[in-house]
């Protein structure tokens, strides 16, 4: 696809072009990483719509079918509501985006991405990233960018840039690092418990490599960038702000200062009720308007928190600037649930459930930019509206339930054992019950409880904790003071600068997430923030360890069972039968279910609910697959009757001789005297020969069953011997 301008990223083989398509679009560019091919276009409305009093800022990225050169499924063949991956991309653009505009800026912004090819090998959102900030960079959008954002991959201990598909599967680390052309904006990813330390030495690597996207982007807005257009910006008048601020005097901070969420804000409304109607009565009831009241509040309610915190080292709910609110923690709380836990951290709390299945709940991938096919695990998270003493929407998750829902399940996936050693499906489910500040944090705490809970042996626990930022800049946009914040609630979130998410292990950093509001983190600041994470990280692992220190031994009773056997790859055509024929009659026979591990030839899983089934169905696998064995009973049937014996079945296909000698513990005559075709018998094996003839005896069995002693019959003379074999072989 041609383009009109273009430029290249020196050594990260990204090309940004615009100018030939999508010409009325505010700002439109395509960008490229080998012949993954993304279109991404943002446009601003022109005027706000009534009443309006908030940004309306929405990205979203799409991926069609056709960009793979596939079909999509189902009846209508053609792309339906996004998907996770959809999802994830366009949350993960949207937050390096939103600080960057201007204060008061309302005017309704889109920026929209469009996947359109794909070659299987290069993950497409980090250029839904860099293709946003060159399209708002080049657009007459007002905007204070641009960004850049790379993926940091860490193989053999050598760091990655923009890791293929097939490189990740050996890296230790997927860290998503946006920033500008100073310091970090975003941050959020993975790892196999980093050492924090290395962790910090990542993040430096990562921003002197987004500086040629960034310079890139320089050098195409030179070339073809809009001036930028002047938009008007909504904000409370002075002289209501001001007036607001007189009215409430030092009731606001009494309204705040308490330690209740629900108390806090139902004070907090009254008051701003209170004062619109005072003001109401200065301004004149046509002059009024409620969104500044609304706006004032908010900027009034900024000021008494952050000042607070900036000179007095004073929080809301009365905690110092490092304390963690209280942590309550059980697990075994729910019945016939595989593992279940209860965890609790001030006015935050989440109830966390672990599900057992078998390798038909694995949750199948589309697989259409590349990557893994299939995920054994995975954790959704519900944020229901009760959580928070509101009504609302309730059912189908949101953005934010599909985000909070990956954090946490990315940062449990590193503890959790291979599919060889514990070859289940694994489904977590977090309900949050209270919300004020970090429920993701709390799924992840929970989410080991409930594992550990639920006897899946973890490598070792996980804990999750989020740190927040206050910050004074002067005049020049220097930085003069900031605190950082441990375990900040929902209002220090809102009105604070950082929301700074991290868990780990004892060992080291599993999942990570790093949103601002301010337009730059400093380095020093975010290394203050990643050590004292860790530093309560390790006090939460202590209360969790106090309530489960390490996995149960045992799943729970109503658990399925899993036995892994490895039989003759020859033998699974025999187990599978014409048409599964033989497989489903022990599944309806045993109740159990069995899988045929097709990438493993002869390992076969088999799944039960009760020790009787897993028997029963490991008893017809080993009749249909095993071998006959020296010293083993078998329930067998006559197939074929001899002067000498009788030929006996022990397993489908398998049989051996019970010479007439070994017949009964007399001396028979003939064998029609003890057997007939089809009878049934117990038999022993007493011996295999050199060439692979099977010696049974009926006498051995009834021997073993009266608990006597079994003698071999005397040996005849071996001339004869092997002319008796001979002739019973022919």
């Amino acid at each position: 696809m041609d383009q009109k301008y273009s430029v290249e990223v020196e050594g990260l083989g990204i090309k940004i072009s615009t100018g030939s398509i999508a010409k009325q679009a505010n700002g439109s560019v395509t960008i490229s990483l080998g012949e993954t091919n993304l279109l991404v276009n943002v446009t601003a409305a022109g005027a706000l719509k009534d009443g309006q009093d908030f940004f309306p800022l929405t990205v979203d990225y799409r991926e069609t079918y056709s960009a793979a050169g596939r079909f999509p499924g189902g009846y209508f063949k053609r792309e339906g509501r996004p998907n996770e991956k959809e999802i994830l991309t366009s949350r993960l653009c949207d937050r390096p985006l939103r600080p960057l505009f201007p204060k008061g800026f309302m005017n309704e912004v889109q920026v929209i991405g469009l996947l359109l090819s794909a070659d299987m090998v290069n993950d497409p959102d980090i250029l839904m990233v860099n293709g946003a900030s060159a399209a708002l960079l080049i657009s007459d959008i007002p905007w204070n960018g641009p960004i850049g954002g790379i993926r940091l991959g860490e193989i053999d201990g050598k760091f990655v840039v923009n890791p293929t598909h097939e490189q990740m599967l050996d890296s230790t680390l997927d860290l998503i690092y946006v920033g500008n052309e100073k310091e970090m904006m975003m941050i959020e990813g993975s790892a196999e418990q980093c050492p924090e330390e290395r962790f910090i030495e990542a993040l430096a690597f990562a921003q002197e490599q987004i500086q040629k996207i960034i310079a890139a982007q320089r050098e195409l807005a030179k070339i073809c960038g809009k001036p930028k257009k002047e938009f008007p910006l909504i904000v409370c008048p002075q002289e209501i702000l001001d007036m607001c601020r007189e009215y409430v005097g030092g009731r606001l901070l009494e309204a705040v200062f308490q330690g209740n969420k629900l108390k806090r804000q139902a004070d907090v409304d009254a008051l701003m009720n209170e004062t619109a109607e005072f003001v109401k009565g200065k301004v004149g009831e046509e002059k009024f308007d409620m969104a500044h009241i609304k706006m004032a509040f908010e900027e009034l309610q900024e000021r008494v928190y952050r000042d607070n915190i900036l000179d007095n080292g004073a929080r809301c709910d009365g905690r110092g600037i490092e304390d963690l609110r209280p942590i309550s923690c059980s697990t075994n709380v729910l019945p016939r649930v595989h593992g279940s836990a209860l965890f609790t951290r001030g006015e935050t709390q989440a109830l966390v459930m672990t599900t057992l299945g078998t390798s038909r709940d694995y949750q199948e991938l589309d697989g259409l930019t590349g990557g893994t096919k299939q995920k054994s695990f995975f954790l959704h998270y519900n944020f229901p509206p009760y959580s928070v003493g509101e009504t609302g929407r309730f059912g189908t998750p949101g953005r934010r339930e599909i985000g909070h829902g990956n954090l946490a399940e990315r940062s449990l996936l590193p503890v959790l054992p291979s599919e060889d050693e514990f070859p289940y499906a694994i489904r977590i489910v977090s309900e949050i019950m209270e919300s004020n500040g970090s429920t993701s944090m709390a799924s992840v705490c929970g989410g080991c409880l409930s594992l550990m809970d639920a006897g899946v042996p973890i490598q070792t626990p996980v804990a999750g904790i989020s740190c927040g930022l206050v910050t004074r800049f002067d005049d020049n946009g220097n930085l003069l003071k900031h605190v950082v914040l441990t375990d900040i609630i929902g209002a220090e979130d809102h009105y604070g600068d950082m929301d700074f998410k991290i868990c780990g292990t004892k060992n080291g950093i599993t999942g990570f997430q790093l949103d601002l509001k301010i337009q730059g983190l400093p380095f020093e600041i975010a290394k203050e923030a990643i050590y004292r994470n860790k530093a309560t990280r390790m006090k939460i692992l202590g209360i969790m360890a106090e309530c489960l220190a390490e996995p149960n031994k045992d799943l729970k009773p109503c658990a399925p069972r899993i036995k892994i056997m490895q039989i003759d790859p020859e033998k699974i055509g025999a187990l599978i039968g014409p048409g599964g024929k033989n497989i489903r009659r022990i599944v309806e026979v045993s109740g159990a279910q069995i899988d045929v591990d097709d990438d493993n030839p002869g390992k076969v899983l088999i799944y039960a609910t009760n020790a009787d089934s897993m028997n029963r169905a490991v008893m017809e696998v080993e009749l249909v697959t095993g071998e006959i064995e020296v010293g083993k009973t078998y329930r067998g049937i006559v197939r074929s009757i001899k002067d000498f014996g009788a030929f006996v079945e022990c397993l489908p296909g398998k049989e051996g001789l019970v010479h007439i000698s070994e017949l009964a513990d007399f001396r028979v005559n003939k064998t029609e005297d003890v057997c007939k075709l089809g009878d049934e018998m117990f038999v022993k094996c007493i011996g295999i020969d050199d060439k692979g003839r099977v010696k049974l005896s009926r006498r051995a069995a009834l021997c073993e069953q009266r608990g006597e002693p079994y003698e071999p019959r005397p040996q005849p003379p071996r001339e004869r011997r092997e002319r008796r074999e001979n002739r019973d072989e022919q």
